[in-house]
């Protein structure tokens, strides 16, 4: 196997695992008000110990699943909104079939993904305190971007190495001295 054919198929391999996060992540977007119910059941759950060791987590959880609540009886249509996370998480994750296939000729994509993740960063930390949404919350927004942007990052160099071997002179077609 050519280290051009191993270097591809690795690029493959990272870029699958970040579309089915991707992909992961769109589709639980869809059913959050009944994630949030069983989220709560099953931290306050008698063999659970967040109630008694991490109460304001408790308390975040079952604020945001009472918000829910009201908001799926009283205005059920503002959850379309996450049904637009949702599908935009779905949409995204096509986006990166271009690498896929072509890794060199489609790095922007890579590029942009990692650009999306830095903007997780500001957005939680200005729309967070707007929204009123506990700090260590926010937290682990961010961390969706820097976690987000690893998989991209070795993509990317790994990219630029298939490049570097797409531009440079193979033993199978060697570039006549004269050139």
């Amino acid at each position: 196997m050519s280290e051009r054919h191993a270097l591809t198929r690795r690029i493959r391999r990272w870029l699958v695992f970040f579309i089915v996060c991707l992909v992961l992540s769109g589709i639980t977007a869809f059913p959050l008000v009944t994630e949030l119910r069983w989220a709560e059941d099953l931290l306050s759950a008698s063999a659970s110990p967040v109630p008694e060791h991490i109460p304001g987590l408790m308390e975040w959880i079952t604020r945001v699943r009472e918000g829910l609540d009201t908001i799926e009886r009283d205005t059920p249509f503002m959850l379309y909104g996450t049904d637009w996370l949702a599908f935009a998480h779905l949409v995204i994750a096509v986006a990166f079939y271009g690498p896929y296939r072509d890794p060199v000729r489609n790095i922007w994509v890579i590029e942009f993904g990692m650009i999306a993740c830095a903007g997780i960063i500001p957005l939680a930390l200005i729309c967070g305190p707007i929204r009123d949404i506990p700090f260590w919350w926010s937290v682990i927004d961010m961390s969706f971007g820097v976690f987000g942007v690893i998989p991209l990052l070795i993509v990317r160099r790994m990219i630029k190495r298939l490049e570097a071997l797409e531009h440079a002179p193979s033993s199978e077609n060697p570039v006549p001295a004269s050139a």
